[in-house]
């Protein structure tokens, strides 16, 4: 019946109108921006007072010891912003339909819009999550002359009054930095061009979020160049996607500087290894996460041992230079995140499960295992149903053009981590959406808006002050700790399903003498190779 339901509703013409689509999007942007107008809240940060600064973010703001405005609460800030999400959420998916249809829009004014909406965004305050304090308070930091990696913003500010590290939020005072190099540098730049403003400091870590995350989408869309389909749907997928805007633009996360090497490095995949080589070396030198793009590069070129040298000789000068002279302290920095638990992924329900008969770091342990082994497990699933179509600009088929074969690893890869990840946040999910936009139309485009749509919305009570202890022990923990994480458990048994659907045809026999083959051939398994049959005609999805 459900099904039934379902299939129905489909078919209404409403379920594939682009204008439609483009208008619930403007509408999720619009109810973010209002709501980071008003001033702070429990929901929008605090940065401290502007005084005489004309810079962004621009809001509402408090004097005289008086909210001026609409001193909403808790109980209407953050019941408006999960409708926004999920307004934009369902207009994500019925752009998504009309691209299908048909649907091609006049590009300039889907990129004009696009760019709109992220500038319109980035200039009030950042929602949600106090990450972009952090930055602040980490460049603030490195300006007194003291190392980020060891000395933590708390150290500091219980000792002597600082106007910056003053506005940072619990719970990570406490946490030295985590970041690269090149991190750590926007976080100093911004403190050099912002001064003793928390404020100013702030709009300059906004605008370093903002500008690469338009050049991603731009530069996805460069790629997607001579497909009007192709780069409609890059278009959508980055620069007018209202989950990244608002979790990556609205609160103002550094994914977007993270990723937007490792894009650029995508353009000059098939002009030079060395020069892609230098691209992604920069960019693990922002995040080590970007692993996952240095491998699908090496994994594009691995059929040219000498572009695999040329790729690796250019990752290593920026990596070698910055990790080695610069902050050699950074390159084991990020190993303090291991071990975490988010609220909202899978991973409580197993962990407090194994928590019951086992010590808490135990269980925690080997919930970290199962995510590495299902990270595996996922990965090779996806390798095996995700279908194949050349990057525009192939001259050789798809499953041997180092583009194509680097996007479609890049997908498999951060979509499996993203899934499988005991600790994973909706911001994290620009590094599969990006390179998603290149791919042909599959059941994983829906299946990624339902987990950023369920983590969006879970993590609009993400901060850690402000909210009653009603809202956060009641309403936050059914929305995020049951409901969120039972999405996560669905994305997780979908991908299975699909990979079960689409293979039980195979004989086994003939599948183990198959892979047993394959590894006598190349020594290893192929991860794009036996690939689903290329999808010709795109307009309707075939998986």
């Amino acid at each position: 019946m459900i099904v039934e339901r379902m299939r129905r509703l489909g078919e209404q013409p409403w379920t594939r109108d682009g204008a439609l689509a483009v208008k619930l999007i403007v509408v999720s942007c619009l109810t973010t921006i209002v709501v980071a107008f008003l001033g702070p809240s429990t929901v929008a940060l605090n940065v401290g007072p502007a005084g005489t600064s004309l810079l962004p973010p621009w809001f509402i703001p408090v004097a005289w010891g008086r909210q001026i405005g609409l001193p909403l609460s808790e109980w209407v800030v953050v019941p408006v912003l999960w409708v926004g999400i999920i307004v934009g959420a369902i207009g994500l998916v019925i752009g998504h339909r009309a691209i299908l249809h048909g649907w091609r829009p006049r590009l300039r004014r889907l990129v004009g819009l696009g760019i709109g909406l992220n500038l319109a965004t980035a200039f009030t305050l950042p929602l949600t999550s106090a990450d972009v304090l952090m930055y602040a308070a980490y460049g603030r930091i490195q300006r007194q002359g003291l190392d980020p990696y060891s000395v933590t913003p708390a150290e500091i500010f219980r000792q002597s009054f600082d106007p910056v590290l003053v506005w940072t939020e619990r719970p990570w005072q406490d946490t030295p930095s985590v970041y690269g190099p090149i991190a750590s540098a926007s976080q100093w730049l911004a403190n050099v061009l912002g001064g003793e403003s928390m404020h100013d400091v702030v709009f300059w870590l906004q605008i370093m979020s903002v500008l690469p995350f338009i050049i991603v989408g731009l530069v996805m869309i460069r790629l997607a160049r001579d497909d009007a389909a192709l780069q409609t749907r890059a278009a959508l997928f980055v620069l007018l996607n209202p989950l990244l805007i608002w979790s990556v633009v609205a609160g103002a996360h550094n994914e977007a500087l993270t990723l937007v090497f490792a894009i650029v490095g995508l353009l000059f995949m098939r002009r030079s290894a060395f020069i892609t080589g230098i691209f992604i070396g920069l960019a693990g030198a922002v995040k080590v996460s970007l692993v996952f793009y240095g491998v699908a590069m090496v994994w594009g070129y691995r059929r040219d041992w000498r572009k695999v040298v040329a790729l690796c000789v250019g990752a290593v000068i920026p990596l070698a230079l910055l990790y080695g002279l610069f902050a050699p302290q950074a390159l084991f920095a990020a190993s303090r995140n291991t071990g975490y638990i988010s609220a909202g992924s899978w991973a409580p329900w197993l962990s407090s499960a194994l928590a019951w008969v086992l010590p808490d770091p135990i269980a925690r342990s080997i919930t970290g295992y199962v995510g590495v082994i299902g990270l595996l497990v996922i990965g090779w699933m996806l390798s095996r149903v995700l279908p194949w179509g050349a990057v525009p600009g192939a001259q050789v088929p798809a499953e041997r053009d180092p583009l194509t074969i680097a996007v479609r690893t890049a997908v498999i890869l951060c979509t499996a981590w993203l899934v499988t990840s005991p600790y994973t946040l909706s911001w994290y999910d620009l590094i599969a959406w990006a390179p998603l936009a290149l791919l042909r139309p599959t059941r994983l485009d829906g299946l990624m808006v339902l987990r950023g749509a369920a983590l969006s919305v879970a993590y609009v009570t993400g901060r850690t002050v402000g909210f009653s202890d009603l809202m956060v022990d009641g309403v936050a923990f059914v929305v995020r700790d049951v409901i969120c994480s039972a999405i996560q458990w669905y994305v997780l048994v979908a991908i299975v399903h699909w990979f079960w659907t689409t293979s039980r045809q195979w004989p086994t026999v003939a599948f183990v003498r198959e892979g047993i083959a394959h590894l006598g051939r190349d020594g290893a398994a192929d991860a794009t190779a036996h690939p689903a049959p290329v999808v010709r005609n795109w307009r309707r999805p075939t998986n």
